[in-house]
């Protein structure tokens, strides 16, 4: 066959009808490189098929991730995909965007000095609560030095409740792990036992705006109090982080009087996921310190930028500036008038569908979406299946609603939650509470059914 009939026979191969074309009748290349590559439009069917198996993120309500944006900030999310974020000086505009936000989160964390203060956007809130913390265990480090003694052995106090992000970073940077278990009928950490773990050692102690497992806000202004007093007793001066992940996103448009951020003098720093209640799509964080002196110089990286220089701090490197971009773009399009308003619509359905859970009767309400817009409930007794067979029969629609057990000495009690997020309605809770109606009808049909005692993890 010469390069003419070559070429003719290519493009009749093209020419067919997609679902008819030779790439699409046999199983998709899995584990080795193909010789021969495929026309792009067969390649994107092959993979959006494969994709539909995932289902639609909307009715994923285990995850605190946005899943929905509007259509302009998508595309300026497309058409900033090639931009690294962190090349300041080739994108010195998008660097300026990501320092607009600094600013903006800084004053909406009530900043003594927004204009001056000290970020940085992350890949993420893991990032940024490493970031936070060593800038914790630097400054705890300098301190003991200064004073004449050993600073081989930092200790961070934080509640068994804690997302996994912070139990990986006392592990990676050869931290000790002070928890503070929960007790009794407790959801979130106790401030004064939170104090009491403290000692000479303690870098920091983090407090949790919003509890990935019940969505519960943890009291950060009765933490202060406790280690004023902690001060007053020993002279251990112990600095806060907290942990916004979800909660510095909603406290400032739904809880405004709320004291938890840069009101507090002990709070050092905040971090936040700006792909959670800010609304972006999944990989962007921000941390932000109180002051300057809060972050070590050492932590800190000096680059090019607008013929001066930019303090850059990053663990990740290369990332696209495009989740910085759409940030930027929901600051400013919605405002805090439009923040206020996403998050109490979200709020208002949380409670709803809280109401119509516990009228369903073999449901306990743990919590009922009035901190963040999560609702999380437990079973009564008496009931002969578990939350984790109702996760599972949940799946037959696309429902992925998660059942798992409350952390250390309350793992007794298993949960099952939903997180509303932007574009969850009371239509689509209807549909959920339906849907659940249902399954509990099938459970009366099967007596002899036995429960299912664990799950699946989920880590959101």
């Amino acid at each position: 066959m010469d390069d003419r009939d070559r070429a003719k026979n290519e493009m009749l191969r093209v020419m067919r009808p997609m679902y008819a074309r030779h790439w699409l009748l046999g199983p998709a290349p899995r584990h080795d490189v193909p010789d021969d590559g495929m026309p792009p439009a067969t390649a994107y069917r092959l993979i959006h098929d494969e994709l539909i198996m995932d289902g639609s993120s909307r009715f994923n309500l285990a995850t605190f991730c946005g899943t929905w944006m509007e259509p302009e900030a998508a595309k300026l999310m497309a058409e900033t995909f090639d931009k690294n974020m962190i090349d300041k000086d080739e994108y010195p505009q998008t660097a300026e965007l990501e320092m607009r936000c600094v600013h903006m989160l800084a004053k909406l964390w009530h900043s003594p000095d927004p204009e001056n203060a000290v970020g940085t956007s992350t890949i993420g809130s893991s990032e940024a609560c490493m970031l936070g913390g060593l800038a914790l265990k630097w400054r705890w480090r300098e301190k003991m030095r200064k004073a004449g003694k050993p600073a081989e052995r930092p200790n961070l106090v934080l509640g068994t409740n804690t997302q996994v992000c912070w139990h990986k970073f006392v592990r990676y940077w050869d931290i000790e792990e002070r928890a503070v278990p929960l007790q009794g009928g407790e959801r979130v950490t106790d401030p004064e036992r939170a104090a009491q773990a403290c000692d000479e050692n303690t870098i920091g102690v983090v407090s949790v705006l919003g509890s990935t497992f019940t969505g519960d806000y943890e009291n950060v202004a009765a933490l202060n109090s406790a280690l004023d007093l902690l001060q007053e007793q020993t002279g251990l001066d112990i600095p806060i982080h907290v942990d916004g992940a979800s909660g510095a996103f909603v406290a400032p448009f739904l809880q405004p009087e709320l004291r938890w951020d840069f009101q507090l003098p002990r709070v050092k720093s905040i971090n936040t996921s700006g792909h959670k209640y800010g609304l972006v799509y999944p990989g962007v964080g921000w941390v932000i310190w109180r002051e300057p002196a809060d972050l070590h110089p050492d932590l800190i990286f000096n680059v090019d930028y607008l013929g001066g220089t930019m303090p850059t701090l990053a663990i990740n490197f290369s990332r696209p500036a495009s989740q910085v971009v759409a940030q930027y773009y929901n600051l400013i399009r919605l405002g805090k008038s439009g923040y206020r308003a996403i998050h109490q619509a979200c709020q208002e359905a949380a409670v709803r569908l809280a109401g119509q859970i516990a009228e369903l009767g073999p449901f306990a309400l743990v919590s009922g979406g009035t901190d963040l817009p999560v609702i999380a409930w437990t079973l009564k007794d008496g009931v002969h299946w578990s939350l984790y067979d109702l996760a599972d029969r949940l799946r037959d629609r696309g429902w992925q609603v998660p059942a798992y057990r409350m952390p250390a000495n309350r793992q007794q009690m298993v949960v099952q939650r939903v997180v509303v997020r932007n574009g969850f309605t009371c239509d689509l809770a209807d549909m959920l509470v339906k849907d659940i109606r249902r399954h509990l009808d099938w459970f009366v049909t099967q007596p002899g059914l036995r429960p299912k005692v664990e799950g699946p993890q989920f880590h959101h």
